[in-house]
């Protein structure tokens, strides 16, 4: 077998133990793969589009694996298309989905709304932009929402609507570009907004798959995807995806607060490393 076959059959180790934090602590994916794979001789345009599949399948299991175990929850409060074509007629596209959705699926929708545009934007600009001063952006962020989540892990904040919209086009923004940098500015963000730790690993992990698919269809309209890295990917994440669920459920909301906070700082750190290098 060539080289070629064992570079990817290396990925697959990589991608578990990559979503396993991503989807526990709900960061790291992206922003800890692409310099790895960039690293081994992988092209941008190979690397961002294949973490963006395979984050929108896995963000749909992560989601549906926290749901099951309790950390949140996202079951609409009704399936029926008549109730919710009554409720669109009576109340109004905004007013129905605050009555017919739970507090965290409200959240994944509308992060995933805003992160639509964000991530749109991104894609198309992505070529034209210097990588290396994107990168450094994207560090310094995560840095210091890192750095304020720790200051505040013991602190209760009131929730915030204005927040949690403008985090969701930011960090979408951020995913866009570099296929990472969305979950440390997502899941921060919430917690910063106060929205529960927990709530907020499997909220990010949900909104994330929506982004990510609308970053793979201006990537699908704009530029040839090869697709050697998407079931690699893909097929090792997947294989963490049970275990996160069990992780989030056990660990202590604090203690999950500062891991949170010291993996944002960490994972800013290596961006900002990544850029100036």
């Amino acid at each position: 077998m060539d080289a070629g076959f064992w570079l990817l059959a290396g990925m697959v180790p990589l991608a578990f133990a990559a979503e396993y934090v991503d989807s526990s602590l709900g960061m790291g994916y992206g922003t800890t793969l692409s310099p790895i794979l960039l690293a081994v001789g992988f092209e941008p345009l190979q690397v961002v589009p294949a973490i963006l599949v395979s984050e929108l399948i896995t963000g749909v299991a992560a989601g549906f694996t926290h749901h099951r175990l309790g950390n949140v929850d996202l079951r609409p409060r009704t399936i029926s298309l008549r109730r919710i074509a009554a409720g669109l007629r009576r109340y109004g596209p905004v007013e129905a989905a605050r009555r017919g959705l739970p507090p965290a699926l409200r959240i994944a929708a509308v992060i995933g709304t805003a992160s639509v545009v964000g991530t749109m934007v991104a894609a198309l600009v992505a070529l034209s932009l210097p990588p290396a001063v994107l990168v450094i952006y994207i560090g310094v962020l995560v840095i210091a929402l890192g750095v304020l989540m720790l200051t505040t892990r013991r602190v209760t904040l009131a929730f915030s609507w204005r927040r949690i919209l403008g985090l969701g086009v930011l960090a979408s923004f951020n995913k866009g570009i570099s296929g990472g940098g969305y979950g440390p500015v997502v899941t921060t963000g919430q917690v910063l907004s106060g929205v529960d730790v927990r709530s907020a690993v499997a909220i990010t992990s949900a909104a994330e798959a929506l982004t990510c698919a609308a970053g793979v269809a201006v990537y699908l309209v704009g530029a040839h995807i090869d697709w050697a890295l998407v079931p690699v990917l893909t097929g090792g994440a997947l294989l963490s995806v049970p275990l996160t669920g069990i992780t989030v459920r056990r660990i202590d909301r604090t203690a999950m607060r500062t891991a949170v906070g010291v993996a944002a700082l960490g994972l800013g750190a290596l961006a900002l490393v990544k850029g100036l290098i």
